[in-house]
């Protein structure tokens, strides 16, 4: 049976077949692996003896167009197992496609899709014809480990787009160009915000001066809204026992996911001693009959242990745990990005232990907290998706009736949101179901960023209990919230949302004197002392060189506010103001009104008027 494709994906599979049939014609030794659509376009993964490069992509696209002109029809085959093997050896793919052969379950239909003289193993569905693909483009060549293992031979990966129009198609390309400007890698470079460097490792990120003023602002502000919302904060080390992630379920569910457990010190000399090898260590770790350490892949086991260090009387519930816990995963270097993507970042994590009737309100007190992150923050096109359990997976933990008490709290909560939401089975934690917050930036762009967590399991393995007004012993609901997700992946993404134009409340550097000569020197000293005795972040430009370079200068930094300084200002204790983010404002101002306006507009956490695209 062909697989249902929307029409967008149908496109965009199609345009790939398109792109396999003319790599095959151009470079008669490829071999192909897969080209499925995603949700930018599509790509394929393929095997060639020389490095493509962009101006090969131009040779490629030109094929494309003469295939896509012979209006080639896309027709369905439907074969026996030995019959595909038959035909995936005289097309000559015999390096991948037989894997890929092998990965179709016994008794499901397998099926090839034949345009021209091309045929790829596929389960479709295409479009009818070649020539209803009327706007296409190739974007770029990236490396992609075959199956996304390591292990496994690095192929090319080709990747490209399509669109049902001309027009859209040149509204993505521009899309794209935008989103290049606001590259948070490119932008972090040039503000100096952030470093990663290979001597401290790939995917661990070195908070500048700039950057980490930026982050400092951020968890401020969260944990005021935290404070006042009767949260409690906490701190817990970044390793624990690795019997702690047994009990959890962490290890093993996710332990491809996770960094190496550290062996306690003289276990591996004493095994050696015995004759053991890495695989016997591996073996009893993961038995269990070897304890070790374990980077902390979680937060959740140990504010749990933290809840767990007192007993409990209905009366304290619920009880709401906070920290900025630092957390690391294995994440394999081709999947890396910038801040992104990264191996060891901070949470705004949360958790709440509540009982079952509190657990509504609790909820939603969760989702006003994320709402008002992006309220403040101008984020307002945002939609919701309830990553729920897939009946049919042995993925997930726990007993069916709390599973459907979880999923119908979060329901009801994303109701009452008054935002689109959907629901996906199988996208729920292997502990509970979830509601995550998925965020159209100024460009169109989504990102994953705050998420809402119910669950019943994890209460139930660590046997946690609070008493109840009958003085009988109940378990406690446990809520996993954090409105950022990660304070590198969220400042990556606000980096590129304002193109680095942050709101003054956010901006490393808030203002920037310009004095125009050395004389002026002095009532600049002496503007920083006030600015900085009302914690305004201030700079000087002590630079000789002229006002217009000056400008520039501040501009390419994207300082948000500029004072003129002249002889003028000097006498008069006037300020003459160049605001890039409010510039309505700009003029010249008594000093006192300039920072009374100042303060206020930090107060408020004002977002930029002018246009960020």
């Amino acid at each position: 049976m062909s697989k249902s494709m929307t029409p967008i994906e149908e496109l965009r599979h199609s345009c790939s077949h398109i792109l396999a049939a003319a790599l095959c014609r151009l470079y008669p030794d490829v071999q192909l692996d897969v080209g499925p659509p995603t949700a930018q376009g599509f790509y394929y993964d393929v095997d060639l003896p020389q490095s493509l490069t962009a101006d090969d992509l131009s040779r490629i696209e030109e094929e494309m167009r003469n295939i896509i002109k012979e209006n080639q029809r896309f027709e369905r085959i439907e074969c026996s197992r030995e019959e595909a093997l038959a035909t995936i050896e005289k097309s000559g793919q015999t390096r991948f496609k037989p894997g890929r052969l092998d990965d179709i379950p016994e008794g499901e239909t397998i099926s090839f899709y034949r345009n021209g003289d091309f045929i790829d193993l596929c389960a479709g569905s295409h479009l009818a014809y070649t020539k209803k693909v009327k706007a296409f483009k190739l974007l770029s060549i990236a490396g992609a480990y075959h199956r996304g293992d390591e292990k496994n031979p690095q192929l090319q990966r080709i990747y490209g787009t399509a669109f049902p129009s001309k027009e859209e198609l040149a509204a993505y390309l521009d899309q794209l160009e935008q989103a290049k400007a606001r590259d948070h890698r490119k932008l972090g470079r040039e503000l100096k915000l952030f470093h990663i460097d290979e001597a401290v490792g790939a995917g661990m990120i070195l908070w500048t001066p700039k950057g980490a003023t930026i982050r400092q602002e951020l968890q401020t502000f969260i944990t005021d809204a935290l404070q006042a919302s009767g949260y409690e904060m906490v701190f817990t080390p970044h390793i624990g026992k690795l019997g702690l992630y047994r009990t959890s379920g962490h290890f093993p569910y996710y332990r491809e996911s996770q960094f190496p457990p550290i062996v306690e010190p003289g276990a591996i000399e004493a095994m050696a001693h015995e004759g053991c090898g890495c695989g016997e260590l591996s073996n009893r770790l993961n038995e269990g009959t070897l304890d070790g350490y374990l980077l902390k892949p979680m937060n959740c086991p140990m504010h749990i242990k933290i809840f767990d260090s007192q007993p409990h009387s209905y009366r304290d519930l619920p009880v709401r745990l906070a920290e900025f816990g630092t957390v690391y995963r294995w994440e394999q270097s081709g999947e890396l990005n910038g801040m992104t993507r990264v191996r060891g970042f901070t949470q705004d994590d949360a958790h709440i232990f509540c009982t079952e009737e509190q657990l509504g309100d609790e909820v939603q007190g969760c989702l006003d907290l994320v709402k008002l992150v992006f309220k403040t923050l101008g984020m307002s096109d945002y939609r919701v998706r309830l990553g729920l359990r897939d009946p049919d997976s042995s993925k997930y933990v726990g007993l069916a009736e709390q599973w459907d008490k979880a999923e119908e709290a979060i329901r009801k909560a994303a109701a009452s949101l008054g935002v689109p939401f959907t629901e996906e089975p199988g996208e729920a934690a292997f502990y509970g179901p979830k509601i995550d917050f998925v965020v159209k930036d100024v460009i169109g762009r989504e990102w994953q960023l705050g998420t809402v967590q119910v669950d019943y399991n994890l209460p139930e393995r660590f046997d946690l209990t609070y008493v109840g007004n009958d003085n009988q012993k109940l378990r406690p609901v446990m809520i996993h919230r954090a409105p950022f997700g990660s304070m590198e992946r969220f400042v990556g993404v606000l980096i590129e949302h304002f193109a680095g134009n942050f709101p003054t409340w956010l901006a490393p550097e808030q203002v920037r004197l310009l004095p125009m000569n050395d004389e002026l020197r002095v009532y600049a000293d002496t503007i920083a002392k006030q600015l900085r005795a009302m914690r305004i972040r201030v700079g000087i430009d002590r630079h000789t060189d002229k006002l217009g370079a000056k400008i520039r200068r501040a501009e390419l930094d994207k300082v948000p506010h500029m004072l003129v300084l002249g002889a003028r200002e000097a006498e008069q204790q006037e300020v003459s103001l160049r605001s890039r983010i409010h510039p309505q404002k700009s003029g010249t101002f008594p000093l006192e009104d300039f920072i009374q306006w100042l303060v206020e507009d930090i107060r408020q956490k004002n977002i930029p008027t002018n246009d960020n695209k």
